[in-house]
């Protein structure tokens, strides 16, 4: 049986069964069988039947926001946040699709007629994370489905009714049966899909243990997976900066959804000119947020999921004060957080280094470690020293600076004056331990597909 903890109150919110064997077979079935109809379905009804289901969904955002608040505690005043990104992600993607999909002419004269088209690979199965269940899903589902393959999602059992407010604004939308279907499924019976020779693409977001355990279920398969894994995500800050700019949107960087982001800020290298001014700022700043009942509508820092997450959390920076570091936030101004709840009080972290957890090891929470640097060389030797490279950023007035600087970082996405948003028109990627693969943008359509050559030579 499926559990969901709210963590407002460690209360059970949702249950659900566990998909059986039998539902397993007839999904699989199901969308194998579906595909060859909906490969075939042109792009432009692909395209107008994807533009209703997004149109749908989105139609349903009040309770949508309400489930999502009480499934993964993410404030109510930031649930509407995740809409808009889900709506700018879908139609950038729909909107694209032609240019993206469209076949690659290699020779076209009075001889030959050669090309290369993208074509759809079958059945994906995607895994989707609890921390931003539908814009991360809708990375998979929509140019999936554009692409013409078939989805089936396997959403957190910290949100399963993601997947089902998904699944019934797809069904409302004309899709075809078979084309979308969603699964609630134990960590056995996701192996045993994931090596099922049905699947022909796994996309799959979470740890990097979860991705190494996606490889191994995948065996020698000769299929791909699509992994976007773990992060530490680091800025840093230039005299030049725009400090009040800096300060402001970093701290939303480090304590947007209880620091609980993919790419969300976890270490700040601050140039020495300006560090004092820059950790008061950021303290005053951070002291001002309002840790409570994330149904409140003045609350901008809720709980973290689980209880284990916040005692892994609070764990971590315990460890870095006893080796040194210092929390410079007011403790007093956060009453609710306790040892026996998911309530994490908002950590500023200074007197830290490389050599403790903290700035090595993903903390998901809301927390950062901060450190002073003398130069550019040592911002740059210690930004790289992570085994993760999923975004960094640099806060400057120097753009021609930050363009020469970002190609010394190791990461998929390179920021100035900006963190922690998706573009959609960029590719969303990672290096290292962060995984492999791309979402977003035009690319994002080629992981999907496969190339095939045509090679008409006329003749008479």
């Amino acid at each position: 049986m499926l559990k969901t903890i709210t963590p407002i109150d460690n209360t059970i919110y949702v249950e659900r069964q566990y998909a059986s064997n039998e539902d397993i077979e007839q999904t699989l079935s199901l969308s194998k069988k579906s595909f060859q109809g909906w490969s075939q379905t042109s792009l432009d009804e692909r395209k107008k039947i994807i533009s209703l289901f997004v149109e749908n969904f989105l139609k349903n955002n009040e309770e949508i926001e309400e489930e999502l608040c009480r499934q993964m505690g993410r404030p109510i005043s930031q649930c509407s946040g995740e809409m808009r990104g889900f709506e700018e992600r879908a139609h950038y993607m729909i909107e694209k699709s032609e240019e993206a999909l469209q076949n690659i002419i290699s020779k076209k004269d009075n001889e030959f007629d050669n090309f290369i088209a993208k074509e759809p690979l079958g059945i994906v199965f995607i895994i989707a994370p609890w921390n931003y269940p539908y814009n991360t899903s809708v990375n998979s589902i929509v140019p999936s489905l554009l692409s013409g393959n078939c989805a089936i999602l396997k959403h957190s059992s910290q949100t399963p009714l993601c997947a089902e407010q998904l699944y019934k604004a797809a069904k409302s939308s004309g899709l075809p049966e078979g084309v979308f279907q969603f699964l609630h499924l134990d960590h056995d019976s996701t192996s045993k899909i994931i090596g099922d020779n049905r699947i022909d693409h796994v996309l799959f977001t979470g740890s990097v243990s979860g991705g190494k355990e996606v490889k191994r279920s995948i065996g020698d398969r000769f299929i791909n997976a699509g992994l976007e894994l773990g992060g530490k995500d680091p800025a840093y800050v230039r005299k030049d900066c725009n400090l009040d700019h800096a300060i402001e949107n970093l701290a939303d960087g480090v304590f947007y959804n209880s620091g609980q982001s993919c790419c969300g800020i976890e270490r700040i290298y601050v140039d020495k000119a300006i560090y004092k001014d820059f950790v008061e700022g950021i303290k005053n700043f951070t002291e001002k947020y309002i840790l409570d009942d994330p149904l409140k509508k003045d609350t901008n820092l809720g709980p973290v999921v689980k209880l284990s997450a916040a005692n892994y959390i609070r764990n971590q920076v315990k460890d870095a004060i006893e080796n040194g570091a210092s929390d410079v936030i007011d403790k007093t101004n956060f009453a609710i957080s306790d040892k026996n709840n998911c309530y994490v009080s908002p950590s500023v972290l200074i007197n830290v280094d490389h050599s403790m957890k903290f700035m090595m090891e993903e903390t998901f929470g809301p927390s950062v470690g901060i450190m002073e640097v003398s130069n550019e060389d040592e911002a740059m030797k210690l930004m790289n020293d992570s085994p993760y490279g999923l975004t960094a950023s640099v806060w400057t007035s120097d753009k021609d600076f930050a363009l020469s600087f970002g190609k010394k970082i190791s990461t998929g996405t390179f920021f100035m004056n900006r963190c922690d948003y998706l573009d959609p028109g960029l590719a969303w990627t990672g290096v290292k331990d962060t995984g492999v693969g791309v979402t977003l943008s035009v690319l994002g359509f080629d992981h999907l597909t496969r190339a095939k050559s045509y090679h008409y030579r006329k003749i008479g």
